[in-house]
């Protein structure tokens, strides 16, 4: 067994590009696009949940450009 094949895992690599921040509204991080919980159980999850997972992610991005109203909705709220 070489030293490179203890490094090769085979399974889907995490979504993470180090841009941690949830939207307050959408509840997904706006870098990876998954949810707090999915973030959480990402190391438990089987290969076939990740795949799911990030099947999904794509579709969610929408969700992010939604816009809340900006000064004219806080006015409208206040």
């Amino acid at each position: 067994m070489s030293d490179e094949s203890v490094w090769s895992r085979d399974e889907v690599e995490s979504p993470c590009v180090r841009v941690c921040v949830v939207h307050p509204e959408a509840r997904i991080c706006t870098g990876c696009l998954r949810s707090i919980d999915e973030i959480t159980r990402w190391s438990r999850l089987s290969t076939d949940e990740r795949r799911a997972i990030m099947a999904a992610l794509p579709d969610r991005a929408d969700l992010l450009k939604k816009r809340r109203g900006g000064r004219a909705a806080r006015l409208a709220r206040g």
